[in-house]
């Protein structure tokens, strides 16, 4: 079987996140008019770009701390730092992006939490929320014995996966939201796809296709770190730590 080198493979898909985060940022810009932050539609615009640059990028990013060839051997908690730290920042941009999309709403008369997008969004966050806390208790803090980190770590790795689907799908289904709220008048249809419906379509493949290249990522055997999760790899230290 095929067994790519990771850090060919690793820019590969840098590129790819930043090519999504231009894309969003572009169709926002382009079509949907530049951004703002009064409450108006400019406003709305930072929701996608902040949900697509943190739940998706740097949440993918996240994912692939472990994957990365230097983490294998060493003290472990500069990387559980850095995963942490990223996945933070994805957390942070995504909160972001829920004010802008509720003042919105609110400044507009708009319902909030009415379509499955909405639903599907909150729930990812919230989810991501809790994995987060978890994670930062049961891998970062001292307090937590080795067998009991063991026992996580598998559910840790697969709601990982599965808030990165999620995200996944809560951008898709956002970005078609969108375009059949912006493009319903007698000139631009979305049936007809303009260019500006071309242009979200792809960046929707694109979003979908970097899920699918973290998710292969995570699952390829010969990319995972090869040492388990030890006694001594290196929590915050209560006593003095033996990395």
């Amino acid at each position: 079987m095929w067994d790519p080198p990771f850090l060919p493979f690793c820019i590969l898909l840098g590129c790819l996140g930043f090519v999504c985060v231009a894309f969003v940022s572009a169709w926002c810009q382009h079509w949907r008019g530049g951004f703002a932050l009064d409450g108006s539609s400019q406003m709305f615009n930072w929701h996608p770009v902040l949900m697509v640059t943190g739940m998706v990028v740097l949440y993918g990013a996240a994912a692939l701390v472990y994957r990365l060839p230097y983490t294998w051997s060493g003290p472990k908690l500069p990387w559980k730092v850095l995963h942490g730290t990223l996945a933070l920042a994805a957390f942070v941009l995504a909160v972001l992006g829920l004010a802008a999309v509720f003042r919105f709403h609110n400044d507009h008369g708009t319902p909030n939490m009415y379509s499955l997008h909405s639903w599907l969004g909150l729930v990812t966050v919230l989810f991501f929320s809790c994995q987060w806390l978890a994670g930062f208790s049961a891998f970062l803090l001292p307090w937590a014995p080795a067998w009991l980190r063991a026992l996580y770590k598998p559910v840790h790795v697969f709601f990982g996966s599965t808030i990165l689907l999620l995200s996944v799908a809560s951008c898709v289904s956002g970005i078609n939201e969108k375009l059949f709220f912006s493009l319903k008048n007698g000139t631009t249809e979305y049936q007809h796809l303009p260019a500006e419906a071309v242009f979200a379509n792809t960046l929707g493949l694109l979003l979908l296709l970097f899920g699918l290249l973290v998710l292969g990522a995570l699952a390829r055997p010969s990319w995972k770190r090869p040492d388990a999760d030890s006694a001594d790899s290196c929590q915050v230290p209560a006593l003095r730590c033996r990395c």
